[in-house]
């Protein structure tokens, strides 16, 4: 056996823990999902092929679709753009020097990360009770009545996009990193030509961010899409189906009534929406460069 044909054996040896990994894990049950998805499949008959009667079913005759779609979408467009407003502007005070004991205030905002979701789930529960929770609590000092939140169908999003916010350390985190990366000459030459604080967060820190509000903006886009533990946990998709997620549509559709054929479908459904935020974000960030 020649020198090449060795490196390669020895290559696939080294690999092959991951290859057998992937296939078995990644690549079979992607295939079969796909597989499913054309299928009428309850985990206990074998699948029968139906064509795209899932699809069809799901796009044309399933309210319940549109509906969970509509929210998914609320916590995108609206929820991770509020997540962007608040994380870039705490990331810019966190960047601010001079200040003593800013690291400390890093690793605060960075805690939240750290939770379990099952504890963060049960945390806010508490924090947002409509009658004694900590926030309608400080509401009523300054004479508000404060919302119901996960008991209100107004009200239920807002608090799912206030938890997600509070703990949105790692895009904090991304967007300090960003900052550090700027250079602080541009930032003297808008200076000697006049140009304010806000004129420089306009027009230096947020076009030179771009690449980071966008990787952040994708990536949170995937984890909504993915949230499924805080809404199954703390509303199971109430009241009146206003917290009904994408992930825990499917998760119904799948381990509740046992249609994993629809479920499948629901799946790579997702994957072409995905697809097409992430080309419209990739479009608005060219657009905006």
């Amino acid at each position: 056996m020649n020198t090449e044909r060795r490196n390669l054996r020895n290559g696939l040896l080294f690999i092959s823990p991951w290859i057998i990994g992937f296939t078995c894990f990644t690549a079979f049950p992607l295939f079969s999902s796909f597989y499913y998805s054309f299928t009428q499949y309850n985990l206990i008959t074998e699948p029968v092929f139906v064509g795209w009667d899932n699809y069809r079913t799901l796009l044309l005759e399933d309210d319940l679709f549109y509906m969970v779609l509509g929210n998914t979408m609320y916590m995108i467009f609206i929820g991770l753009t509020f997540t962007t407003i608040v994380t870039i502007f705490i990331a810019i005070l966190l960047n601010t020097k001079g200040i003593k004991g800013m690291s400390f205030f890093r690793v605060v905002f960075f805690i939240p990360t750290l939770v379990p979701f099952v504890v963060l789930a049960i945390l806010w529960i508490w924090i947002l009770q409509p009658d004694s929770g900590i926030v309608n609590s400080l509401l009523g000092i300054f004479g508000i009545d404060g919302p119901g939140w996960f008991s209100s169908p107004i009200w239920s999003k807002p608090g799912f996009i206030f938890m997600a916010t509070w703990m949105a350390g790692n895009m904090i985190l991304i967007y300090l990193a960003a900052l550090g990366d700027i250079p602080h000459s541009l930032y003297e030459a808008a200076s000697i030509d006049g140009a304010n604080a806000f004129h420089k967060v306009i027009h230096i820190t947020l076009p030179m961010l771009r690449p980071a509000i966008l990787f952040n903006a994708i990536t949170g886009m995937i984890g909504v899409f993915q949230s499924f533990a805080e809404a199954f946990i703390i509303t199971d998709g109430g009241p009146d189906n206003s917290t009904l997620f994408y992930s825990l549509y499917l998760y119904r559709n799948a381990f509740q009534y046992f249609n994993m054929g629809y479920a499948s479908a629901m799946a790579w459904i997702l994957l072409v929406i995905a697809l097409a935020i992430t080309a419209l974000f990739f479009s608005l960030s060219k657009r905006w460069g």
